[in-house]
């Protein structure tokens, strides 16, 4: 089983509403769209985060679900859902949030439950990193699981929600150091080493600690690096609709091809050779390219990942 955490919320997308511009809301959140992604992938697992108890709360607890994600981890809260406005444009999606007292953030450290045997990866990321108390509570699990189940994390970096650059990075850095496997967005790096070149980065992190930094470059592609092999895989083309939960889907890619080939395992990551890294990039570039094709976060099921691939 792979347990991701963090947060889950509505996402409000651009669209013509009774021929005015308009928003929809659509259930979303990194952590989230990765567990849905995991789910749809055939990949089992389980969401832990704190739902609301309010309409929106239930529905995204019900989409887990449906989807075949375990939601016996999952803590409720009489808060309201957190929303995420989404701007479209050229590039990638940007986003404003409405989070103030919300149930997702108020994890707390000390309260989260023990993870069940079965588990043997938990992922982290992306807004539940940055938001107090939630963010220590999963620090103090990400302490707890390391050495004893693979961890991943996607930064899935948002600068409109970081008050200081520079206690970000620290802190990014610590979680570096403590997880096996980053896979992290061409375009957080320029915000985080601006004046780095992105794989002079991932090799500075794979020497903190981690066992495989994948970064991705939406339409120019993918490549990891282990400390013995690099690897690239390129971007299907495909008609883009949007690119909301792109990235989560990609993610969500890499650990359903982890899972499939019982290597959710860090000596697993340090062994990959350069055609399994390669096989690995092209699986999950896949899936993020079919998400593409949908408006919102909508990740592929595997047999339509496995129709795309041949």
């Amino acid at each position: 089983m792979i347990v991701v955490t963090g947060e889950a919320l509505i996402d409000l997308t651009p669209a013509r509403c009774g021929g005015e511009e308009g928003y929809v809301p659509r259930l979303g959140g990194s952590s989230f769209n990765v567990a849905v992604g995991l789910g749809r992938l055939a990949a089992p697992t389980a969401y832990l985060g704190r739902l609301s108890t309010d309409r929106f709360g239930r529905e995204l607890g019900a989409h887990l679900e449906r989807n075949g994600v375990d939601t016996s981890l999952v803590e409720r809260g009489d808060e309201p859902t957190p929303l995420a406005l989404v701007h479209l444009g050229e590039g990638e999606p940007e986003y404003g949030f409405y989070i103030q007292g919300t149930a997702d953030r108020l994890l707390r450290p000390g309260r989260l439950p023990t993870l069940p045997a079965p588990a043997r990866a938990v992922h982290f990321g992306s807004l539940s990193l940055l938001l107090e108390p939630g963010a220590s509570a999963l620090e103090d699990l990400g302490r707890r699981e390391a050495g004893h189940r693979l961890l991943t994390l996607d930064p899935n970096v948002r600068p409109s929600m970081i008050d200081d650059p520079a206690v970000h990075r620290r802190r990014l850095a610590d979680w570096v150091a403590r997880v096996d496997l980053v896979k992290v967005s061409r375009a957080d790096l320029a915000w985080l080493h601006p004046e780095e070149d992105p794989e002079d980065v991932a090799r500075r992190w794979l020497g903190l600690g981690a066992r495989l930094v994948i970064v991705t470059a939406g339409a120019e592609g993918s490549v990891g690096l282990t400390e013995r092999v690099r690897a690239t895989a390129e971007a299907p083309a495909v008609e883009v609709a949007d690119t909301v939960g792109a990235g989560d889907t990609f993610t969500a890619g890499v650990l359903a091809h982890l899972h499939e080939r019982d290597a959710l395992d860090a000596d697993a990551l340090t062994d990959l050779g350069r055609h399994d890294l390669e096989a690995l990039l092209a699986h999950a570039a896949t899936a993020s390219a079919l998400a593409c094709t949908r408006h919102g976060a909508d990740p592929p099921t595997a047999a339509e990942v496995a129709a795309a691939r041949g």
